[in-house]
């Protein structure tokens, strides 16, 4: 079954997760993996969700905007990122990134499972022109694999599909990885892992 990833989806999925603990999880282990020996800069968490990556990114030191395209993942995520007294290095912006453009680059972005209404490849080619000279992409995403469904296949992909969509002219790839995910799930996640610094 193939699903739009538009506003109303989100919207919808929010709601009924409401209330089950969704979106009160920790931040994935691949961000700190990949990104605690950064110098903290500018970040943007493109499709947050409740906001766990963005919130682990401002407890190290970053001024963060976190996108997404539903009011109430965002909600919670301002919520929790206050009580931890950091309401002033997030910003929580409602936004469909698929038309969504920001003020200026950022020296991080990453996103985390994110799936908007257009093909997932696309969206990360679509948010790699938003890291400035010298920064960082990272992208956790489903992995695509035959056998493996619990992901719809359009919002699923492979490392070899993701690195060949970064011009190596401008990109120097420094993870290319299928990992293991098996925090706070039933069954582990298979995701896809990939880290690069913009040179040109």
């Amino acid at each position: 079954m193939e699903h739009g990833f538009d506003a109303t989806y989100w919207t919808q999925h929010w709601s009924q997760a409401s209330g089950d603990g969704h979106g009160s999880h920790p931040a994935q282990a691949h961000l700190a993996r990949e990104v605690d020996g950064l110098t903290p800069g500018t970040a943007l968490d493109a499709g947050c969700g409740a906001g766990a990556e963005a919130i682990w990114l401002a407890e190290r030191g970053w001024r963060v905007v976190a996108a997404d395209i539903a009011a109430a993942p965002l909600a919670r995520g301002a919520e929790r990122a206050a009580r931890a007294g950091l309401g002033d290095r997030v910003e929580w912006v409602e936004a469909d990134l698929t038309v969504w453009e920001p003020a200026a680059e950022f020296d991080l972005v990453t996103t985390h499972y994110a799936h908007p209404a257009m093909p997932q490849l696309a969206f990360y080619e679509r948010i790699a022109r938003w890291v400035a000279p010298g920064g960082t992409l990272l992208i956790v995403g489903h992995l695509h694999s035959p056998g493996h469904g619990h992901h719809p296949a359009e919002a699923s992909v492979t490392v070899a599909d993701i690195v060949a969509g970064l011009d190596r002219t401008r990109w120097k790839v420094v993870t290319a990885e299928e990992r293991l995910n098996d925090v706070g799930h039933a069954e582990p996640l298979r995701d896809a892992v990939v880290r690069a610094v913009r040179v040109g």
